[in-house]
């Protein structure tokens, strides 16, 4: 007698090994032993310290998360998606799981007894190997481009990264920093500095760092004679004190000390001045961990005399950028990193620039905008950018502007030798529309915000997602604070940029099939920057705006901002953020595959793996859409 559900699970094994090594009687008897799991979101299939199960399990819809627990905090180490196994440990170990196996969406999940599918290990060598070899190596899915033919193991084994790939890890450095209060004797604080034999102390107010004191401070301060050592520690500190998060790469790292031109770095809770000291990095840090890092192409890039120099700069990080995906860096750390550089490589360019020209007339802030003011440009794409000087008289006015025109031609002309093409749409600071005084900027926004579609004609939102590149912070500072100001509160506003994200639908059809271009010479391509990143894009902006979170541009930091600023919705917001990087490392690969923008993907391409994963992602878009929707009280006619 027929049994359909038996059949219908040897139609998903034969598919995925080590099962596609079986013949069709053999997963026939397998499937009939078969239990099949329905876990709603967030139910166990099991967790750390449990028992091992008499049956290991393979993914047939959904998606189960595998996290490991440490000093109370749950951290996910891996995903598995459709055709992955886990629970493996109770064929090869007799204690305990290691990881906690949670349904991260409605999933179902075939359970394999262990006694019924034992005899086939050791009856044929490929299952064998295929069995042994994955849970050695804990590698990942069994169709993923860089793993494939293997599964996920429970052993909680870590491999060592590649030398040339170090200065991606997270740095070394001292978690157990000195402190002072800002009262403290400039005598005592070099007794202990002595003492401890340390280079700095940080300076903390109710445990918020808001200063260091230095061997460099000592000298300079201390030993010409400029203070007493019987001063305090608040008059001769170095202020603000620049801050970063835990876990911070030994890239990011160097980065951050060649911009802010110091030899420290104050590791607090979440990266700001106004959260706890949580440690300290100082440049030996960097020294003793590795000498050669994308801090020497930011070198160059200061360095670099003309186009040609920065050109080859930029074809450097494009090759720094594949080693890294190829070695599976994580694609926040290669935006933070390849942001930085594309900024030097834009400040360089405007410095050039100013040399020919002589000094400029008046201060100004040249600001990228679009995926380089988000620090999301991993491949070499658009400039867009605008430029804000200070007011000036107004006869004076032509003339300045005219400066500035001429300083963002020179400067454009420069980037579009290096490979940034200008943006399509005319973004770019050379455009006399896009290079005015902070009054008239102000004045523009106030425009967008208040009236927001009567000039639908000029108005685009990246505008809103902005990076200083050069020039005076206090004109950002001040551009910031208007646009924020008119915002707040401002239901037609928040409307419009409502109703402009949520109307761009999931990238799925009815049938759960890929959107794709209809015609023209992208046919049957899928576009992955319009209808997948755009819509978390907007969304990420629209709600940031909406919270009043300042200073935050990355679209997936302002999702993990969000996760905190908003508990109730932190899944669905961790999820956003999670899909934003999946979904750019799939834009970067067939970016740098082809040479190309990486907008358009051909499916047939991608491994039913990847098509799974990338569907995955679809499914936060689709939430997230839900919850502008409903937040905004939105319809049709809004």
């Amino acid at each position: 007698m027929k049994n359909p559900i038996a059949e219908k699970v040897v139609d998903f094994l034969k598919n995925y090994p080590p099962f596609n090594s079986l013949n069709y009687q053999e997963l026939l008897h397998i499937a009939s032993e078969v239990k099949v799991l329905y876990l709603e979101k967030g139910k166990i299939l099991f967790q750390i310290g449990d028992a091992c199960h008499d049956s290991f399990y393979i993914v047939a819809s959904g998606a189960i998360g595998l996290s490991v627990t440490s000093d109370a905090e749950e951290t996910l180490i891996d995903k598995c998606d459709e055709g992955d196994i886990l629970g493996l440990r109770p064929f090869f170990a007799k204690n305990n799981y290691l990881m906690t196996a949670k349904a991260r969406e409605e999933s179902i999940v075939y359970a394999i007894p262990i006694q019924i599918f034992q005899p086939y290990v050791f009856a044929n060598h490929d299952v064998m190997s295929f069995m042994l070899e994955s849970f050695a190596s804990n590698t990942r899915n069994p169709y993923d481009k860089e793993h494939r033919g293997k599964l996920i193991s429970e052993n909680i084994i870590y491999k060592e990264q590649q030398a040339d790939i170090q200065y991606f890890q997270s740095i070394q450095y001292s978690k157990e920093p000195i402190t002072a209060s800002p009262e403290a004797i400039v005598r005592d604080i070099a007794q202990m500095m002595t003492d401890k034999l340390i280079g700095s102390v940080i300076i903390t107010k109710d445990d918020f760092p808001i200063g260091i004191v230095t061997d460099k401070d000592l000298r300079s301060k201390i030993a010409t004679g400029h203070f007493q050592i019987s001063t305090t520690a608040a008059k001769i500190m170095t202020s603000p004190v620049v801050t970063v998060p835990e876990d911070l790469s030994l890239a990011e790292a160097q980065v951050y000390m060649l911009k802010y031109n110091v030899d420290y770095l104050c590791v607090t809770e979440d990266g700001s001045d106004k959260s706890p000291v949580r440690g300290i990095i100082s440049e030996n840090d960097l020294v003793v961990a590795q000498a050669n890092n994308p801090g020497v192409l930011i070198k160059e890039v200061k360095r670099a005399q003309s186009a040609k120099d920065l050109k080859r700069i930029r074809e450097k990080l494009s090759e720094l950028i594949q080693t890294s995906i190829t070695k599976d860096i994580p694609v926040s750390h290669i935006m933070n990193i390849s942001g930085e550089i594309n900024t030097a490589i834009t400040r360089r360019a405007i410095d050039l620039a100013i040399l020919e020209m002589g000094s400029p007339p008046a201060r100004f802030a040249w600001l990228s905008i679009g995926s380089q003011g988000r620090k999301e440009q991993l491949l070499l794409t658009d400039q867009d950018s605008f430029l804000v000087f200070e007011d000036v008289p107004q006869d004076k006015y032509r003339d300045v502007k005219d400066y500035f025109l001429r300083l963002a031609r020179r400067t454009t002309s420069t980037l579009e030798k290096v490979g940034y093409f200008l943006s399509p749409d005319g973004f770019v600071s050379s455009n006399m529309m896009w290079c005015k005084s902070l009054t008239d900027w102000i004045k523009q926004y106030g425009n967008w915000i208040n009236t927001p579609g009567e000039n639908s004609e000029v108005i685009n939102t990246i505008f809103f997602d902005y990076e200083i590149a050069f020039g005076e912070t206090s004109i950002e500072e001040a551009l910031t604070e208007i646009i924020f100001k008119n915002a707040k509160g401002n239901k037609l506003f928040f409307d419009y940029l409502g109703n402009d994200a949520w109307r761009k639908p999931p990238p799925l059809g009815f049938f759960r099939q890929f959107l794709v271009e209809e015609e023209g010479e992208n046919k049957d391509m899928f576009d992955i920057k319009t209808r997948a990143l755009t819509p978390l894009i907007d969304a990420g902006r629209l709600l940031v705006l909406h919270q009043n979170i300042k200073g935050i541009n990355n679209t997936y930091m302002r999702f993990k901002q969000l996760a905190i600023a908003d508990p109730r919705n932190s899944e669905l917001f961790l999820n956003c953020a999670e899909a934003f990087l999946t979904l750019s490392e799939f834009r970067t690969v067939e970016g740098l595959k082809n040479d190309s923008s990486g907008q358009f993907i051909n499916l047939e391409e991608l491994s039913k793996t990847d098509k799974v994963k990338l569907k995955n992602c679809f499914i936060p878009i689709k939430e997230v859409q839900e919850l502008i929707k409903s937040r905004f009280k939105l319809t049709y006619f809004s």
